[in-house]
């Protein structure tokens, strides 16, 4: 098969900074607005529970248009589509910035997600295809800066710009960049030869599947921790609205003659073991970017910015390190870089597994850096392995299903890591007292804490009940901190059970396109 040459070598550098600007925009717009819910719920006069539909909206678009971006694609040209979308992220961020009531905001936030999601797909395919094979690594490195990066980034970010200014300037900064990215892409972007305009037929039976399955699944993740699960008929009914809606699109799209998601292309064992490694490393990123934080400010008392500082060796890690694992991918091959992160990693989460309420920055410093260090070969070496052996006509549907893979486990990362910490520190309290009051030093604590209280002139039973809660809140402090490394563990367990994953893997050979039949 022949195949057009790669770009002059000053318009591939052009190419990757016009593209991943839209991924940095629609990756940061998924967590930057997390730390402005509160003030933008008194704005718009919304409760707290009410405001989460700002975050949830957003990524319920994403997780539903990810799909079916190779279908748009080539319906309606792959580069007029990504114009498209630019234009819908900046207007719907600028009218996402003058919302004035929730409703609004909820609508503009779908559109933005819309076009956030189709940014982060397409940027992915345009790179593997600007740069040469032998460099393929290299392209994976520089997507990973923006895609693993802007979300740890995202909060530190959202809280100071909210704090300087007002939560609308976290919209506001998207439309200069998006107005520069926009006229770089009419500049730079062109469609790929082989791109087939895809004309007639639609799939509407499976897209409808898809929207009912796909969004029933997310909004259950996302709704499911505060309704508590299946205790509520609602997350019941969407649970199986979702099993449903999911098992019936995948029927349809296996059948059908033209489907809408061409899941065919998980017949490709390396893309598919990629692909599920991919869920591996969104679950437990997501899940731990959510922990960490929560653990820093609830327990140790850290406000926002000392643990945005608290976080950023992992960050950093990843940002120096994810270049440098793309020119070692053609060296070392996808098995020994994705098998040497997920050893790594798997050893970071260990490590944090031993926290106590006296841990200081070093003693987070160092599993956070292990933990940028596997991510870093793991992320670059999946990304690429994942499309290897993809044939071009299909990179965008490939890199759509890719993302949105680690996009649904990445929502099941934080709602899995939320449940399980809650479930166990009510499980390490009720096991901490029983043995508070069994032990004689337990009630000898109880009791010396009472006579201090009796001390400073409370009565014999009221400061007996002044002792008791101070024991119960040292007690449901340490029971959440074994919960915290619970969770640790865990997480630590999943990357050592992805290992037999990376025995499917395969890499193309430097310099030839290798490409498998997935039909």
């Amino acid at each position: 098969m022949t195949h057009p040459p790669p770009r002059e070598a000053s318009h591939k550098w052009i190419i990757a900074g016009t593209v991943m600007t839209g991924t940095i925009m629609a990756v940061l717009d998924s967590s930057i607005v997390n730390v402005a819910l509160p003030d933008m719920s008194g704005t718009l006069g919304a409760t707290i529970e009410e405001i989460t539909w700002v975050v949830t909206s957003y990524i319920l678009a994403q997780v539903i248009v990810m799909p079916i971006t190779g279908l748009l694609a080539a319906r309606f040209g792959r580069k007029r589509f990504y114009m498209t979308s630019v234009m819908l992220f900046t207007g719907a961020s600028m009218a996402c910035g003058l919302a004035h009531s929730l409703g609004t905001m909820v609508v503009f936030r779908i559109i933005q997600g819309f076009g956030g999601g189709v940014l982060l797909t397409v940027s992915q395919a345009i790179l593997r295809e600007s740069f040469p094979p032998e460099e393929q690594g290299i392209a994976m490195g520089i997507y990973g800066l923006g895609a693993v990066l802007a979300p740890a980034f995202g909060p530190t970010l959202g809280g100071w710009i909210t704090d300087q200014y007002s939560w609308p300037w976290i919209f506001y900064i998207n439309v200069p960049i998006g107005v520069m990215n926009l006229m770089l892409v009419t500049r730079f972007i062109e469609d790929p030869p082989y791109l087939i305009r895809e004309k007639g037929y639609i799939d509407w039976v499976g897209l409808g599947l898809l929207v009912i399955g796909l969004g029933a699944l997310q909004l259950m993740l996302e709704e499911g921790q505060q309704n508590d699960w299946f205790q509520s008929s609602y997350i019941v009914r969407l649970a199986v609205t979702a099993t449903v809606g999911m098992a019936l699109f995948i029927w349809r799209e296996l059948t059908a003659a033209k489907p809408a998601v061409n899941l065919r292309i998980l017949r490709n064992l390396s893309f598919s073991s990629a692909t599920a490694l991919g869920g591996v490393l969104g679950l437990a990123l997501n899940g731990s970017l959510f922990l960490l934080p929560v653990f820093l400010q609830n327990l140790l008392g850290f406000n926002a910015m000392q643990s945005g500082i608290t976080l950023m060796p992992r960050s950093v890690a990843m940002g120096v390190l994810m270049p440098i694992a793309g020119r070692f991918y053609n060296r070392l091959g996808p098995r020994v870089l994705v098998g040497s992160g997920l050893l790594i990693t798997g050893y970071g989460f260990y490590t944090m597994s031993m926290l106590t309420t006296d841990v200081g920055f070093w003693d987070l410093f160092w599993p956070q850096l292990w933990q940028g260090v596997g991510f870093s070969l793991i992320f670059v070496s999946l990304s690429t392995a994942a499309l290897s052996t993809i044939p071009k006509p299909r990179m965008t549907a490939a890199t759509g299903l890719y993302n949105v893979v680690r996009q649904v486990m990445g929502s099941v990362g934080i709602a899995a890591a939320a449940t399980i910490l809650t479930s166990s520190t009510v499980r390490y309290h009720s096991i901490l007292s029983a043995d508070a009051g069994a032990t004689a030093l337990g009630r000898q604590s109880l009791d010396r804490i009472a006579a201090g209280m009796m001390g400073q002139g409370a009565d014999a039973f009221t400061a007996r009940q002044q002792a008791m809660r101070i024991i119960d809140g040292l007690i449901t402090r340490q029971a959440a901190v074994l919960a915290y490394n619970h969770v640790f563990v865990l997480v630590s367990t999943l990357f050592f059970i992805g290992l037999p994953l990376v025995l499917l893997l395969r890499s193309g050979t430097p310099g030839v396109e290798v490409e498998i039949a997935v039909d």
